[in-house]
């Protein structure tokens, strides 16, 4: 007879299983015709789908997955045609940038959220490293906030050294599947390890030359909270290729773009040359010049064709 269970970590090739009812976990592997039925992923499954698996002692294999609610996807780094899931079935993603040491870009957070939108995931955008910053930087920062909050995004700052957010970090995680993510060297298992001291993740300082992140996550993989809900711990994020995006459709992704779109006058506007264009109209109003240009440079790759990964330290 089959168990059900929840995935809570996957290296590629086998996955830990965690079963609800008895707290147990297995060490499960995928039933052949199963790994390569329909599967256009670098891997079938991913921390956080619920599967249905046989097992002997604590061994198992995995014959069936159920549909997911939501997952984070992008193109697979080293596999340019295939794509590659993050996370399923979150209730929301922390997604942590900085503004210095290293630098978030713009284009970088914008594309994380419009596959987030595009697959039905809440985010947070959590500014960390506060305490680092400038007078200069922390303005920007502050400017950031503005322009996600007024778009509907939920922003704080938080400090692992001083703890500044961590304590509304907390409140917005009770209770909740959340994913963390974000490239490498924001912080994001320290800011794991200062949310949940337990966890007591691995961590490492920043290349001081390139002030860059090193990786320190290697597999992404589900922890419970003693606060209630649980945590997905993931690898770094040096780019964040689209998966199945239509140009034409990409405005649909930017909730600010897509409410002015209606005032447009052609109801085919794409925001990019036509004229009686209200989006583009409102440019530095009620659309911010960053969300905008980031756009656009999304929307003219896509019309490439190109697969394209933006470098988040540019």
């Amino acid at each position: 007879m089959g168990l059900k269970g929840l995935v809570i970590k996957s290296t590629g090739k086998y996955y830990e299983v965690l079963d609800p009812e008895t707290d147990k976990i297995y060490t499960c592997s995928i039933k052949g015709k199963f790994r390569i039925k329909g599967i256009k992923t670098t891997n079938p499954l991913a921390v956080g789908d619920k599967v249905y698996f046989e097992t002997t002692n604590k061994e198992g294999v995995i014959y069936q997955i159920e549909q997911r609610k939501n997952y984070i996807i992008r193109k697979s780094v080293n596999l340019s045609k295939q794509a590659h899931i993050i996370a399923s079935n979150i209730d929301q993603c922390l997604l942590v940038a900085t503004i210095s040491q290293p630098t978030t870009s713009t284009g970088f957070i914008d594309r994380f959220l419009i596959t987030a939108e595009a697959y039905n995931v809440p985010v947070v955008l959590v500014f960390n490293k506060s305490d680092l910053l400038s007078k200069t930087e922390h303005d920007y920062c502050d400017k950031l906030q503005k322009i996600y909050t007024d778009i509907g995004y939920k922003c704080l700052a938080t400090s692992v050294k001083s703890g500044d957010g961590i304590e509304d970090v907390k409140k917005l995680m009770k209770g909740k599947i959340n994913m963390i993510s974000g490239h490498s060297g924001v912080g994001k298992s320290s800011l794991i390890n200062k949310i949940e001291p337990s966890l007591d993740l691995k961590t490492t300082n920043i290349s001081g030359y390139h002030h860059k992140g090193q990786h320190t996550t290697t597999f992404a993989e589900m922890f419970p909270l003693s606060f209630g809900g649980f945590i997905i711990d993931t690898p770094g994020i040096k780019g964040f290729g689209l998966v199945d995006m239509n140009k034409d459709n990409l405005f649909h992704y930017f909730p600010e773009i897509f409410k002015l779109s209606e005032q447009c006058k052609y109801n085919n506007c794409v925001h990019i040359n036509e004229p009686g264009c209200a989006v583009k109209q409102a440019v530095d109003d009620q659309i911010s010049e960053s969300r905008y240009r980031n756009y656009e440079t999304i929307y003219n790759d896509l019309e490439a064709d190109q697969t394209y990964r933006i470098d988040p330290y540019k």
